[in-house]
């Protein structure tokens, strides 16, 4: 039986869309060749009340930090909200801090890396985000900031963590964790059904 791993994505207020509904769609679109979805992706935000994304899309959590199930992969994305607002929040630090602890994977889509920095998780890795926001990330200590790439693997003994570049990055970064967790085949499969170039 193969088992289903519940992937946490973190929604706050100016939150960029793609760089949640891209990471939602491929690991909900991931499964095997018999139908079985290995993945079961849930939103998640500090209270369960209405967050207004990005040019005005409204979009209503699952869950909120006090009643949220155990996840195993945790999506942090990026946008407005968390570069200006949460970034800010020491409630979304704090619970950042928390579940890198106990998931199997982090990722980072954009400027999602600036939380992971401010939360301290970066220091000693190498990381990205978006090319407007490289200097920004410079600015924490002890973080190799990668430009001209979609994604960076700063995987090690204690902890999965993937950061991708801006908004679409966080697609190609999906699909490189799908290949991490799962297999290459069902990477390709799920790129493929999506029509993303993964070349």
């Amino acid at each position: 039986m193969i088992s289903t791993r519940t992937v946490g994505i973190l929604l706050f207020n100016d939150v960029e869309v793609l760089d949640f509904a891209g990471p939602f769609e491929v690991f909900s679109l991931a499964e095997s060749d018999k139908g079985h979805k290995h993945f079961n992706v849930i939103t998640i935000a500090e209270q369960q009340a209405p967050i207004y994304a990005r040019n005005g899309l409204t979009v209503i959590p699952d869950y909120s930090f006090a009643n949220q199930p155990n996840i195993n992969i945790l999506v942090i994305p990026g946008g407005y909200g968390a570069e200006k607002v949460e970034i800010n929040n020491p409630v979304v630090t704090d619970w950042i801090i928390s579940q890198v602890k106990l998931t199997e994977l982090t990722l980072s889509v954009c400027t999602g890396a600036l939380l992971l920095a401010k939360a301290g998780l970066l220091a000693g890795k190498s990381a990205t985000t978006h090319w407007m926001d490289l200097e920004n990330l410079a600015s924490y200590p002890n973080i190799e900031v990668i430009a001209n790439t979609r994604f960076v693997d700063a995987s090690d003994k204690t902890t999965n963590l993937v950061t991708s570049a801006g908004i679409s990055a966080g697609i190609h970064a999906s699909l490189y964790c799908v290949e991490k967790l799962i297999d290459s085949q069902t990477m390709q499969t799920t790129a493929r059904r999506m029509e993303f170039d993964i070349s």
